[in-house]
């Protein structure tokens, strides 16, 4: 059988072709990563007056952002609260250094930063100045990733 100089060209070509990869190898490509949504807790509760009420929440992801805005407090709508931060220790919320003010509702957060993952408690507490004469209900929410 007598092999013609086309077909050996044509095969030639064809094993060519199929070696020939025209990607670029040092290019990677990575998925896109996935969004995380924050979670969103609100709180509601009654301090006592020269007391505190305090609600725990986890936080599942380390470094993300943390925020804490106490949306309502009364009577009076006006009145200052304490609002902090903190982790839970027995029957209390020890807050983190740094991680509490008097504020009055707001609402745009009053605190923020951010946490590791962990077991958190928000606290929301009299101020002591004698401004409060009576219990106060408040709400607060809550924002971490």
């Amino acid at each position: 059988m007598k092999v013609s100089r086309a077909f050996f060209l044509a095969v030639a070509v064809a094993l060519a072709a199929a070696g020939c990869d025209t990607a670029d190898p040092t290019t990677t490509t990575t998925a896109p990563s996935t969004i995380v949504q924050p979670t969103v807790e609100n709180f509601t509760g009654t301090v006592a007056v020269g007391g505190s009420d305090f609600k725990p929440f986890p936080v599942l992801l380390s470094g993300g952002t943390l925020t804490v805005t106490l949306t309502a407090a009364g009577p009076p709508s006006s009145i200052t609260m304490v609002l902090g931060v903190g982790t839970v220790s027995g029957s209390s919320c020890v807050l983190l250094s740094g991680g509490s003010l008097v504020t009055q509702a707001a609402t745009t957060p009053q605190l923020s930063g951010q946490v590791n993952a962990g077991a958190y408690c928000v606290q929301v507490a009299d101020t002591g100045t004698g401004t409060q004469t009576g219990p106060v209900t408040y709400a607060v929410t809550v924002t971490h990733y």
